[in-house]
């Protein structure tokens, strides 16, 4: 078992750059943030069945009412084998499984483990938990890992609902692996926010509303997926308080 402890720490404003310019390499910021308005989801400006106008954190979503029902049932395995390295994401053919891929971007001082499916896995590491802010220490095995989870920001039943029902496999994998749509966090608060927007679901750490808000409007618009109307106000509220 090898040891590298990690420096890495990056801004919010260095993740937004990294989406843009940049399909190969993709970090995901933890930074702080201005809470976000108390009001009412389901009570701004985004109009329903209507697309946002340029300029706007949603721009060129659709925004529909409600959440949609797919023609057909959701089902996980329609996304593929979970983790799977074979698929067109960034960092996909990189010869390391996603969960690790996204465990070796967000925990700090790791050590590392051959593995089947990844040549430097996390062993053990440290993880600030953007959800709920606890710092939660990381020990790979069949009774730890499951502390620290992947989250799917858009989860794939949602996304389901939303448009992905007609993807083909190819389009799904990709979505389920795309690190740009991960982060790690708190076990027990990935299980809580099952597969909730943020209209029913915000993380109880206020600073990280914005980039939450934030890269699940980003996500939405890579993939074309629509937005419920309560989910696109809480983004509204949540962007117009982000930090420049």
């Amino acid at each position: 078992m090898s040891r590298r402890r990690s420096t890495r720490s990056l801004s919010r404003r260095s993740w937004l750059a990294l989406v843009l310019v940049t399909a190969t390499a993709v970090f995901v910021a933890i930074g702080a943030y201005r809470d976000r308005s108390g009001a009412e989801p389901g009570t701004g400006p985004v109009a329903p069945s209507a697309t946002v106008p340029d300029g706007a954190p949603l721009a060129g979503v659709r925004i529909v009412a409600t959440r949609e029902r797919a023609p057909q049932p959701y089902r996980r395995a329609a996304f593929g084998k979970a983790w799977t390295d074979d698929q067109s994401a960034p960092l996909g053919h990189n010869g390391c499984d996603t969960r690790n891929d996204v465990l070796d971007r967000d925990l700090t001082d790791k050590t590392y483990v051959r593995t089947s499916t990844c040549p430097r896995a996390v062993a053990t590491g440290v993880l600030v938990d953007p959800y709920g802010g606890a710092t939660i220490r990381f020990e790979r095995g069949a009774k730890t890992s499951a502390k620290v989870q992947i989250d799917h920001v858009i989860a794939l039943a949602y996304a389901w609902d939303m448009g992905a029902w007609s993807w083909d496999d190819t389009r799904r994998a990709a979505f389920a692996n795309d690190p740009r749509n991960l982060v790690a966090v708190d076990g027990p608060a990935n299980e809580n926010k099952r597969d909730s927007p943020p209209g029913r679901w915000m993380p109880s750490n206020e600073r990280f509303h914005c980039q939450y808000a934030q890269q699940f409007a980003f996500v939405a618009r890579e993939y074309g997926l629509s937005v419920d109307r309560s989910s696109a106000a809480v983004i509204v509220q949540a962007d117009n308080l982000c930090q420049p």
